[in-house]
């Protein structure tokens, strides 16, 4: 490899710190701010927007299992339970051939 190649692996690397460093930072900042309070709600809107965006474009069945599963999830706030839920909701719903 060429010296150009190192350099860009270290700019690479400085980067990567640079930007965890950061984190760490405003992470710190933010716990000791009155906002808080975000963070607390922060894992629970990450699931929800990753599984909002997965759902967008998919047929009537997958809204069905997926709908299932959230009605297991109110009922048994229990994770486990919730994905084997939903994959049976699935799968049976593919097995009567929706």
């Amino acid at each position: 490899m060429s010296g150009a190649h190192w350099a860009l692996i270290g700019l690479l690397a400085m980067a990567a710190v640079a930007i965890r460093v950061a984190g760490l930072i405003a992470g710190g900042r933010l716990r000791a701010s009155r906002h808080a309070w975000v963070l607390d709600d922060l894992p629970g809107l990450i699931v929800v927007s990753l599984v909002a965006s997965s759902l967008v474009g998919q047929p009537p069945v997958t809204w069905i299992a997926a709908g299932a599963a959230l009605g297991i999830a109110i009922l048994t706030n229990h994770v486990i339970v919730t994905m084997v839920a939903g994959v049976a909701a699935y799968a049976g719903l593919g097995w009567l051939g929706m």
